[in-house]
């Protein structure tokens, strides 16, 4: 009897310290619960748009639960408003500054899995990143494979003609002060067919010189508010010699004087003069930017900026 009253009262004792966590928002999280639910990944990730769905955490995490540590915008930017989006951890990468969060995201009619950037000593929220959309409907294989740096290399191929694999590959890091960056631009695709990313391109456009600038489709800059007046984001593409030479580059600026601003990063040799005159900015580079461009092509240039797109008004009848 008293053997069975023991026994009971160890199941009791360990039930409650596995006190389940309450996912669904409508209790406040302590960030240690919150993180404890996104299992560590030890080493190399890999995932496909074919199995990214089976590789979440059975656990499910409320709209309202991620709201208490990722901000409204940041979240819309993932789930495009829905409202009923449903959130399963994948796992995290511990950082010295940085914990990286894996989370898939089941939406109404798609899964998409997405990379949640915090302050590993605040837990603040510091960015986010699209990685695999399961609702692509192309002939590529669309994959993801993260090293412990990290560094995301979004990737996508298919076999072309006389059996060759064709392939592009993206990879991405972050960077404190500029957010997500193109490191690696690695295709055997021909320009036309090479899609073009533009990561700043829904980001706000209400400062002097937020715009479009450009000479053609794949001969761009985009030119988006920072986090403050005087600052401002931009994301850089040409292709010169028939796309015998690209260049591209993820940045910020800050204005100097009322037309002239500069890039310079620490860390990175590249550095970039930017030059605004009427409607037009021209580039001029002044550090070594091999690392964002090929070996014949430099980022100096001009680009004029494109109007902006009327949207159209209702009459009244």
């Amino acid at each position: 009897m008293y053997s069975r009253m023991l026994c009971f009262l160890l199941l009791f004792l360990v039930s409650c310290g596995e006190k389940k966590i309450d996912l669904s928002g409508e209790v406040a999280l302590k960030p240690k619960e919150f993180l404890s639910v996104f299992p560590v990944i030890p080493g190399n990730f890999q995932a496909a748009d074919s199995n990214f769905v089976k590789l979440a955490d059975s656990s499910k995490i409320a709209l309202k639960a991620i709201l208490q540590f990722v901000p409204d915008t940041a979240v819309n930017s993932l789930t495009g408003k829905d409202k009923k989006a449903l959130f399963q951890p994948v796992g995290q990468i511990l950082k010295e500054k940085e914990t990286y969060l894996l989370v898939n995201i089941k939406l109404k009619h798609k899964w998409v899995m997405a990379v949640i950037v915090l302050n590993t000593k605040t837990n603040a929220y510091l960015a986010s990143k699209l990685l695999l959309d399961n609702s692509v409907s192309d002939e590529y294989v669309h994959a993801v494979s993260v090293n412990r740096e990290p560094t995301f290399l979004l990737g996508r191929e298919k076999q072309g003609k006389d059996n060759i694999t064709q392939f592009t590959r993206i990879g991405w890091v972050y960077a404190s002060d500029v957010g997500f960056m193109v490191v690696i631009n690695d295709s055997n695709e021909t320009p036309s067919k090479s899609e073009i990313i533009n990561p700043i391109d829904t980001l706000p456009r209400k400062y002097k010189y937020s715009a479009d600038y450009a000479q053609d489709k794949k001969n761009f800059i985009s030119i988006r508010d920072g986090n403050k007046n005087g600052s401002y984001e931009f994301f850089i593409h040409f292709e010169k010699n028939e796309g015998a030479c690209i260049g591209e580059l993820k940045g910020s600026f800050i204005m100097k004087d009322a037309n002239n601003a500069q890039y310079r990063f620490n860390g990175d040799p590249c550095v970039i003069d930017f030059s605004f005159e009427d409607n037009e900015v021209s580039l001029k580079e002044q550090g070594n930017c091999g690392n964002h461009r090929g070996i014949k092509c430099y980022f100096d240039d001009s680009f004029t900026r494109k109007r902006e797109p009327k949207h159209k008004t209702g009459s009244k009848r």
